[in-house]
């Protein structure tokens, strides 16, 4: 697809979406994974004063094996799971406290099979500007939802999510135990000593880990929460995006993966980690709290630990990248 002119197909959708603009419709690419194989693509589109968001999902996108789209609706990569989360209803499960989706505009099916979403472009801050206090009110808000929102189950909502995640995911796992690959500069230089043997042990171990993490309180979770999935909107709530993985987790998930993305992706600083991390999960638990959750507080820190297995992929990763 042109990059800055539409295709007939975009600009007669967007005539529907948008309404008649008096001018053409101009596509601005947004950053996306690009090797999910369910994306076909994610723009916004503008038309005269008008805009949205339109994403593709697909499942004939070429991809590595490790991020391919899956026809079965328990699968975490399923290819049609994020319109079904905004057809249904689900997306908005959590807006009464304070966490909503961008609104769906429209779920186009196209002659290929692919389905055209287009979204409301909410134009707040991302959360990969936020202060830190902001990313606290977030976290406290999602101790809310998940405390007070119902169960939910549909048919192509993700089930042990974490297990299949991180197991589709093979790359450079050859090298765990080959002293080789850890002596090459850029891994012997930056790995402290004795970080080696823990993220091994944390490979050898992770079956443990998803089966603890299996049996844990389930809550309705995003399971990709980060703050390049989070902005504030202009009525101070905030905005998730790209529920493409929603389903069913382990209460304190959610939080597990927000705090360790917000620093290995360079939004936060890592020394600031210790001090986040013990805001985060205070305010997650107040949140819980206040909704009248009355659980076990040690399950839910429990929850927020054992997700780092999900970060288990990294470890093969790295060496293999570093041989590069």
């Amino acid at each position: 697809m042109p990059p800055h002119t539409a295709t007939d197909l975009v600009r007669a959708e967007a005539g529907e979406v948008l309404g008649p603009s008096g001018g053409p419709a101009l596509l601005t690419p947004l950053t996306h994974n690009p090797k999910n194989g369910v994306t076909g693509g994610v723009w916004t589109v503008s038309a005269g004063d008008r805009s949205a968001v339109l994403k593709v999902l697909t499942r004939s996108k070429e991809t590595e094996a490790g991020w391919a789209a899956s026809a079965d609706p328990r699968h975490w990569n399923y290819w049609r799971r994020e319109a079904d989360v905004y057809e249904s209803g689900l997306a908005a499960h959590w807006q009464p406290y304070g966490i909503r989706a961008p609104r769906l505009l429209a779920c186009v099916e196209r002659p290929d099979g692919d389905l055209a979403l287009w979204l409301e472009h909410a134009p707040g801050e991302p959360a990969t500007a936020w202060s830190l206090a902001r990313h606290i009110e977030h976290l406290h808000r999602l101790g809310r939802a998940q405390g007070a929102a119902p169960p939910v189950d549909e048919p192509w909502l993700t089930r042990r999510f974490l297990r299949q995640y991180v197991e589709s995911n093979t790359f450079g796992q050859e090298l765990l135990d080959d002293d080789e690959a850890w002596r090459r500069p850029l891994v012997r230089d930056h790995f402290p000593p004795g970080l080696r043997a823990d993220m091994v042990r944390l490979h050898h171990d992770r079956d443990w880990f998803f089966d603890v993490m299996e049996r844990l309180p389930r809550a309705f979770s995003h399971l990709d929460m980060w703050p390049a999935n989070v902005r504030s909107s202009d009525r101070g709530d905030s905005v998730a995006l790209d529920w493409a993985f929603a389903g069913d987790g382990a209460l304190g998930e959610d939080l597990g993966n927000c705090l360790p993305d917000s620093v290995l992706d360079l939004f936060l600083p890592a020394a600031r980690l210790p001090a986040y991390a013990a805001a985060a999960y205070d305010a997650y638990l107040h949140g819980l709290r206040e909704s009248g959750w009355r659980g076990d507080e040690r399950l839910v820190r429990l929850a927020v630990c054992a997700s780092a297995v999900k970060y288990d992929w990294l470890t093969a990763r790295m060496p293999a990248r570093a041989g590069e």
